[in-house]
Protein backbone atom coordinates (compact mmCIF):
# COMPACT_ATOMS: atom_id res chain seq x y z
CA UNK A 1 0.00 0.00 0.00
CA UNK A 2 1.00 3.65 -0.83
CA UNK A 3 0.98 6.51 1.19
CA UNK A 4 0.07 10.10 -0.75
CA UNK A 5 0.86 13.15 0.86
CA UNK A 6 -0.64 16.32 -0.97
CA UNK A 7 1.04 19.98 -0.97
CA UNK A 8 0.67 23.38 -1.88
CA UNK A 9 3.68 25.60 -2.47
CA UNK A 10 2.58 29.12 -1.09
CA UNK A 11 4.46 32.71 -2.25
CA UNK A 12 6.95 32.23 1.17
CA UNK A 13 8.26 28.73 -0.61
CA UNK A 14 8.61 29.77 -4.23
CA UNK A 15 12.01 29.62 -5.62
CA UNK A 16 13.13 26.61 -3.60
CA UNK A 17 14.41 23.31 -4.63
CA UNK A 18 11.70 20.43 -3.81
CA UNK A 19 14.01 18.57 -1.61
CA UNK A 20 14.52 21.15 0.62
CA UNK A 21 10.97 22.36 0.32
CA UNK A 22 9.68 18.95 1.44
CA UNK A 23 12.59 18.45 3.95
CA UNK A 24 11.07 21.56 5.13
CA UNK A 25 7.55 21.16 4.88
CA UNK A 26 7.76 17.22 5.88
CA UNK A 27 9.69 16.83 9.69
CA UNK A 28 9.52 13.40 9.69
CA UNK A 29 11.13 12.61 6.35
CA UNK A 30 14.56 13.46 5.97
CA UNK A 31 16.16 15.22 3.25
CA UNK A 32 18.30 12.45 2.04
CA UNK A 33 14.45 10.55 2.21
CA UNK A 34 13.22 12.83 -0.18
CA UNK A 35 15.77 12.43 -2.29
CA UNK A 36 15.42 9.19 -2.49
CA UNK A 37 12.01 9.54 -3.38
CA UNK A 38 12.40 11.79 -5.95
CA UNK A 39 15.04 9.21 -7.52
CA UNK A 40 12.08 6.89 -7.38
CA UNK A 41 9.52 9.01 -9.12
CA UNK A 42 7.24 9.20 -5.93
CA UNK A 43 7.36 12.90 -6.25
CA UNK A 44 5.01 14.94 -8.65
CA UNK A 45 5.04 18.50 -9.20
CA UNK A 46 1.21 19.30 -10.67
CA UNK A 47 0.93 15.75 -11.87
CA UNK A 48 3.95 14.90 -13.62
CA UNK A 49 6.03 13.10 -12.27
CA UNK A 50 9.89 15.28 -10.67
CA UNK A 51 12.90 13.75 -12.48
CA UNK A 52 15.37 16.14 -10.13
CA UNK A 53 16.31 17.12 -6.47
CA UNK A 54 17.32 20.19 -7.60
CA UNK A 55 13.81 21.03 -9.00
CA UNK A 56 12.25 24.74 -8.89
CA UNK A 57 9.07 25.34 -6.73
CA UNK A 58 6.67 27.88 -7.98
CA UNK A 59 3.47 29.56 -5.60
CA UNK A 60 0.41 27.77 -6.48
CA UNK A 61 2.17 24.31 -7.26
CA UNK A 62 0.51 21.44 -6.36
CA UNK A 63 3.14 18.63 -5.28
CA UNK A 64 1.82 14.78 -4.10
CA UNK A 65 4.86 12.57 -2.19
CA UNK A 66 3.89 8.81 -2.87
CA UNK A 67 5.11 7.04 0.08
CA UNK A 68 6.01 3.00 -0.26
CA UNK A 69 5.79 0.56 2.58
CA UNK A 70 8.27 0.50 4.68
CA UNK A 71 11.62 -1.64 4.36
CA UNK A 72 12.56 -4.32 7.35
CA UNK A 73 13.95 -2.51 10.47
CA UNK A 74 17.32 -2.89 10.81
CA UNK A 75 17.73 -1.02 14.61
CA UNK A 76 17.30 -2.70 17.76
CA UNK A 77 14.55 -1.88 19.69
CA UNK A 78 15.80 -0.53 23.33
CA UNK A 79 13.73 -1.50 26.96
CA UNK A 80 14.31 2.66 27.58
CA UNK A 81 11.48 4.03 29.85
CA UNK A 82 9.32 6.55 28.38
CA UNK A 83 7.72 9.22 29.37
CA UNK A 84 4.04 9.07 27.84
CA UNK A 85 1.50 11.91 28.38
CA UNK A 86 -0.92 10.28 25.78
CA UNK A 87 -1.46 7.54 24.09
CA UNK A 88 -4.06 5.25 21.59
CA UNK A 89 -3.81 3.22 18.67
CA UNK A 90 -3.16 5.90 16.66
CA UNK A 91 -0.42 8.07 18.27
CA UNK A 92 1.89 8.93 21.29
CA UNK A 93 3.14 12.07 22.93
CA UNK A 94 6.08 11.69 24.62
CA UNK A 95 7.67 14.04 26.90
CA UNK A 96 11.26 13.31 25.69
CA UNK A 97 13.87 14.16 28.35
CA UNK A 98 17.46 15.93 27.58
CA UNK A 99 20.05 14.21 25.87
CA UNK A 100 17.78 11.55 23.59
CA UNK A 101 18.53 11.82 20.38
CA UNK A 102 14.89 10.87 18.34
CA UNK A 103 16.57 8.74 15.64
CA UNK A 104 19.89 6.85 15.02
CA UNK A 105 22.52 8.48 12.79
CA UNK A 106 26.01 7.51 12.54
CA UNK A 107 26.95 8.68 16.00
CA UNK A 108 24.23 7.83 17.78
CA UNK A 109 22.87 3.99 16.78
CA UNK A 110 21.72 2.96 20.16
CA UNK A 111 19.66 4.72 22.83
CA UNK A 112 17.94 7.16 20.92
CA UNK A 113 14.07 7.40 21.17
CA UNK A 114 13.14 5.85 17.98
CA UNK A 115 15.29 2.23 19.83
CA UNK A 116 13.00 3.03 22.45
CA UNK A 117 9.39 3.35 20.43
CA UNK A 118 10.37 -0.32 18.93
CA UNK A 119 10.78 -1.87 22.09
CA UNK A 120 7.03 0.01 23.58
CA UNK A 121 5.32 -0.10 19.74
CA UNK A 122 5.83 -3.90 19.32
CA UNK A 123 4.15 -6.85 18.39
CA UNK A 124 4.11 -10.40 20.23
CA UNK A 125 6.18 -11.62 17.62
CA UNK A 126 8.47 -8.61 17.74
CA UNK A 127 7.08 -6.24 14.87
CA UNK A 128 6.89 -2.32 14.91
CA UNK A 129 3.58 -1.04 15.05
CA UNK A 130 4.73 2.51 14.25
CA UNK A 131 4.05 4.24 10.81
CA UNK A 132 6.92 3.15 8.40
CA UNK A 133 6.35 6.97 6.26
CA UNK A 134 9.44 8.40 8.02
CA UNK A 135 11.34 5.10 6.50
CA UNK A 136 14.02 2.91 8.15
CA UNK A 137 15.64 5.28 10.32
CA UNK A 138 12.46 7.60 11.36
CA UNK A 139 9.33 5.16 11.85
CA UNK A 140 6.56 6.91 13.19
CA UNK A 141 8.38 10.63 13.58
CA UNK A 142 6.21 13.33 12.64
CA UNK A 143 8.44 16.36 13.86
CA UNK A 144 11.70 17.25 15.07
CA UNK A 145 13.35 18.21 18.51
CA UNK A 146 16.76 18.72 19.55
CA UNK A 147 18.38 16.35 21.79
CA UNK A 148 19.06 18.47 24.30
CA UNK A 149 15.55 19.93 24.21
CA UNK A 150 13.31 18.43 26.30
CA UNK A 151 9.19 17.89 26.18
CA UNK A 152 6.29 16.82 24.13
CA UNK A 153 6.93 15.02 20.90
CA UNK A 154 4.51 13.68 18.85
CA UNK A 155 4.65 9.86 17.11
CA UNK A 156 2.52 8.46 14.75
CA UNK A 157 1.42 4.46 15.23
CA UNK A 158 -0.55 4.48 11.74
CA UNK A 159 0.09 5.87 8.21
CA UNK A 160 -3.11 7.73 8.07
CA UNK A 161 -2.03 9.36 11.65
CA UNK A 162 1.19 10.16 10.45
CA UNK A 163 0.15 11.68 6.88
CA UNK A 164 -3.04 13.48 8.94
CA UNK A 165 -0.46 15.17 11.90
CA UNK A 166 2.00 16.22 8.89
CA UNK A 167 -0.54 18.14 7.19
CA UNK A 168 -1.34 19.88 10.50
CA UNK A 169 2.04 20.44 10.95
CA UNK A 170 2.18 21.49 7.32
CA UNK A 171 -1.08 23.98 7.54
CA UNK A 172 0.15 25.46 11.29
CA UNK A 173 -2.91 24.22 13.02
CA UNK A 174 -0.81 22.14 15.12
CA UNK A 175 0.47 24.32 17.97
CA UNK A 176 3.65 23.92 19.80
CA UNK A 177 4.32 25.88 22.66
CA UNK A 178 8.09 26.20 24.34
CA UNK A 179 9.44 27.12 27.83
CA UNK A 180 12.40 28.51 27.78
CA UNK A 181 14.95 31.01 29.85
CA UNK A 182 17.28 33.42 28.09
CA UNK A 183 20.20 35.71 29.24
CA UNK A 184 18.71 39.34 29.20
CA UNK A 185 16.03 41.42 30.07
CA UNK A 186 13.65 42.36 26.48
CA UNK A 187 12.60 45.82 26.80
CA UNK A 188 8.84 45.01 25.88
CA UNK A 189 6.61 42.04 27.43
CA UNK A 190 6.02 39.97 23.67
CA UNK A 191 7.25 40.36 20.54
CA UNK A 192 7.66 38.34 17.16
CA UNK A 193 11.09 37.28 15.08
CA UNK A 194 10.07 36.93 11.59
CA UNK A 195 13.86 36.41 10.04
CA UNK A 196 14.66 33.88 7.61
CA UNK A 197 17.17 30.94 9.20
CA UNK A 198 19.27 28.36 6.16
CA UNK A 199 22.43 26.85 7.17
CA UNK A 200 25.62 28.85 8.46
CA UNK A 201 27.65 29.95 5.67
CA UNK A 202 31.05 28.92 7.33
CA UNK A 203 30.00 26.57 10.54
CA UNK A 204 28.10 23.90 8.93
CA UNK A 205 26.62 22.34 11.82
CA UNK A 206 25.02 25.53 12.90
CA UNK A 207 22.14 27.36 11.79
CA UNK A 208 21.89 31.25 11.26
CA UNK A 209 19.94 34.37 9.80
CA UNK A 210 20.70 33.77 6.33
CA UNK A 211 18.40 36.16 3.41
CA UNK A 212 15.86 34.01 1.60
CA UNK A 213 17.94 35.25 -1.74
CA UNK A 214 20.62 33.24 -0.07
CA UNK A 215 18.52 29.94 0.78
CA UNK A 216 17.39 31.36 4.05
CA UNK A 217 13.66 29.97 4.55
CA UNK A 218 11.23 31.84 6.38
CA UNK A 219 10.83 31.34 9.91
CA UNK A 220 8.45 33.25 12.54
CA UNK A 221 8.97 32.73 16.49
CA UNK A 222 6.26 34.47 18.57
CA UNK A 223 7.41 35.23 22.06
CA UNK A 224 6.14 36.64 25.90
CA UNK A 225 7.96 37.38 28.90
CA UNK A 226 6.69 34.86 31.79
CA UNK A 227 8.67 36.10 34.46
CA UNK A 228 11.71 38.57 34.76
CA UNK A 229 14.84 37.87 36.96
CA UNK A 230 17.51 40.55 36.60
CA UNK A 231 19.03 39.63 33.98
CA UNK A 232 17.52 36.31 32.83
CA UNK A 233 14.35 36.13 31.55
CA UNK A 234 11.42 33.17 31.45
CA UNK A 235 10.03 33.41 28.41
CA UNK A 236 7.07 31.74 26.17
CA UNK A 237 7.54 30.82 22.92
CA UNK A 238 5.01 29.94 19.74
CA UNK A 239 6.65 28.34 16.44
CA UNK A 240 4.61 29.48 13.58
CA UNK A 241 7.17 27.57 11.68
CA UNK A 242 9.20 24.67 12.26
CA UNK A 243 13.05 25.28 11.16
CA UNK A 244 16.25 23.57 12.60
CA UNK A 245 17.10 24.99 15.42
CA UNK A 246 14.91 28.41 15.13
CA UNK A 247 13.79 29.26 18.66
CA UNK A 248 17.48 28.92 19.58
CA UNK A 249 18.83 31.49 16.44
CA UNK A 250 15.86 33.67 16.48
CA UNK A 251 16.68 34.35 20.39
CA UNK A 252 20.30 34.46 19.86
CA UNK A 253 19.61 37.08 16.85
CA UNK A 254 17.37 39.35 19.26
CA UNK A 255 20.12 39.36 21.73
CA UNK A 256 18.75 37.04 24.29
CA UNK A 257 20.31 33.51 23.33
CA UNK A 258 18.70 30.36 25.48
CA UNK A 259 20.40 29.73 28.75
CA UNK A 260 22.74 26.77 28.42
CA UNK A 261 22.69 26.44 24.46
CA UNK A 262 26.55 25.66 23.82
CA UNK A 263 25.93 26.28 20.38
CA UNK A 264 24.25 29.55 19.80
CA UNK A 265 25.30 30.90 23.68
CA UNK A 266 28.37 29.90 24.01
CA UNK A 267 31.21 32.11 26.41
CA UNK A 268 28.49 33.04 28.75
CA UNK A 269 29.02 32.29 32.18
CA UNK A 270 25.60 30.82 34.21
CA UNK A 271 27.60 29.32 37.29
CA UNK A 272 24.95 26.55 37.57
CA UNK A 273 25.45 23.01 35.86
CA UNK A 274 22.88 22.42 33.01
CA UNK A 275 23.00 19.35 30.65
CA UNK A 276 21.99 21.75 27.22
CA UNK A 277 19.69 24.88 26.71
CA UNK A 278 17.23 25.30 29.15
CA UNK A 279 14.38 24.97 26.26
CA UNK A 280 11.23 22.75 27.15
CA UNK A 281 8.86 22.06 24.53
CA UNK A 282 5.76 21.99 27.19
CA UNK A 283 2.25 22.03 25.46
CA UNK A 284 1.41 20.42 22.13
CA UNK A 285 -1.94 20.89 21.31
CA UNK A 286 -3.30 19.00 17.30
CA UNK A 287 -6.58 16.99 16.47
CA UNK A 288 -7.04 13.59 16.82
CA UNK A 289 -6.43 12.00 13.00
CA UNK A 290 -9.63 9.93 13.39
CA UNK A 291 -12.23 11.29 15.77
CA UNK A 292 -10.59 15.06 15.39
CA UNK A 293 -10.99 16.23 18.76
CA UNK A 294 -8.61 18.74 20.36
CA UNK A 295 -5.50 16.70 22.14
CA UNK A 296 -3.67 19.37 24.66
CA UNK A 297 -0.60 17.17 26.02
CA UNK A 298 1.44 19.33 28.38
CA UNK A 299 4.41 18.51 29.53
CA UNK A 300 6.16 18.86 33.01
CA UNK A 301 10.21 20.66 33.03
CA UNK A 302 12.46 18.16 33.70
CA UNK A 303 14.06 18.44 37.29
CA UNK A 304 17.33 20.16 36.13
CA UNK A 305 15.36 23.52 34.70
CA UNK A 306 13.37 23.14 38.24
CA UNK A 307 16.77 23.66 39.98
CA UNK A 308 17.65 26.38 37.31
CA UNK A 309 14.61 28.46 38.10
CA UNK A 310 14.90 28.06 41.99
CA UNK A 311 18.33 29.33 41.78
CA UNK A 312 17.66 32.38 39.36
CA UNK A 313 14.91 33.41 41.57
CA UNK A 314 17.12 33.12 45.17
CA UNK A 315 19.69 34.93 43.27
CA UNK A 316 17.03 37.73 41.65
CA UNK A 317 15.10 37.88 45.51
CA UNK A 318 18.75 38.19 47.37
CA UNK A 319 19.99 41.16 45.24
CA UNK A 320 16.44 43.19 45.61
Amino acid sequence: MIAEIDLLVEADDAGDRIDSFLADQLEGLSRSRIQKLISQSQVYVNDKVCTSKKEIVNEGDRIRVQIPDAEPLNIQPENIPLDILYEDDELLIINKPAGMVVHPSPGHIKGTLVNALLWHCRTETGESTLSGIGGVQRPGIVHRLDKDTTGAICVAKTDHAHLHLQQQFHDKTARRDYWGIVYGAPKTASGTINAPIGRHPVDRQKMAIVPEAKGGRHAVTHWQVKERLGNYTVMNFELETGRTHQIRVHAAHIGFPIVGDPVYSSGRSLGVNVPGQALHAWRLRLKHPITENEIEAIANLPNFSTTLLEVLRKRHFYKT
